[in-house]
């Protein structure tokens, strides 16, 4: 089993839970951090016991950005090529969260600011707490709002006028407006938001993982096609998931009026 060590790890039931664990610094990330979020997505991929990933943080925040102390005054040191490759290496996380042909659920249990905030959007789908606020800071502290992938990944979600709004102002907003625009998928109590990540995980690793997959890699992929580059596309993947054991597995049980089990 993976056993990162700047964060928490667990297994059961099929769920991967990543638990972000500075709490007495609003589990800011540090670039070892970064490091070990990059290399564990990646490596969840060829986890056979995991079939979902929930992430989410300790104590009353869910990620509050790059540490003040330990990134951002690190980087004034630093020449312009290894400016680089620390956002390459941040961008990472993100591209390995989309990648994994597995669903991610984010519990967003407390503040989630800066990348915390695009991370959260980077999963399938966010449950977020009642008390949790949200803030894309980067325009607030001199850059652009353009990081880690949020410009190409907000306006997909909640749309292009709101997103520009959303990175370019820098304003925080709450878990109940975060719902309004389509940012978050539920807003839970603050003590029922991990179990309700949890639940939802539990029932998508459950499911047929086959077809989840190939649906989040067609989500990913449509974005850049026209019509009907998609809709052949889709055909194209349709016909092969016939051909697949779980479509079969699934009438079966239909037919015999059981569950379905899936590999």
């Amino acid at each position: 089993m993976l056993a990162p060590k700047t964060f928490l790890y667990a297994v059961a039931e099929g769920v991967a839970t990543l638990t972000l664990n500075r709490p007495e610094r609003l589990n800011a990330l540090t670039f070892d951090v970064y490091a070990e979020l990059r290399d564990t997505f990646a490596a969840l991929a060829t986890e056979a016991d995991v079939r979902a990933v929930v992430v989410t943080g300790s104590g009353r925040g869910f990620c509050s950005g790059g540490d003040v102390h330990d990134i951002i005054g690190q980087l004034f040191k630093r020449e312009k090529s290894e400016l680089l490759e620390f956002t390459r290496m941040t961008g990472a996380v993100v591209v390995n969260m989309r990648r994994l042909p597995k669903p991610i659920v984010a519990a967003v249990n407390g503040t989630c600011a800066g990348a915390g905030a695009v991370i959260a959007l980077a999963a399938d789908i966010r449950i977020a707490a009642e008390g949790a606020k949200f803030a894309y800071l980067f325009t607030k502290v001199g850059l652009s709002g353009a990081d880690m992938g949020a410009a190409f990944l907000l306006p997909r979600i909640v749309g292009l006028g709101r997103a520009a709004e959303i990175l370019m102002t820098s304003d925080p907003f709450d878990a109940t407006e975060a719902y309004r625009i389509g940012l978050v998928n539920r807003v839970a109590p603050a003590e029922k938001v991990v179990e309700e990540a949890t639940a939802l995980a539990r029932r998508l690793a459950k499911g047929p993982a086959h077809g989840i997959a190939v649906t989040k890699q067609m989500l990913n992929a449509e974005a850049s096609m026209n019509v009907e580059q998609a809709v052949e596309s889709e055909a194209i993947v349709q016909a092969l998931c016939m051909h697949h054991s779980d479509f079969r597995e699934a009438y079966e049980a239909f037919v015999g009026k059981r569950e379905a089990r899936f590999k």
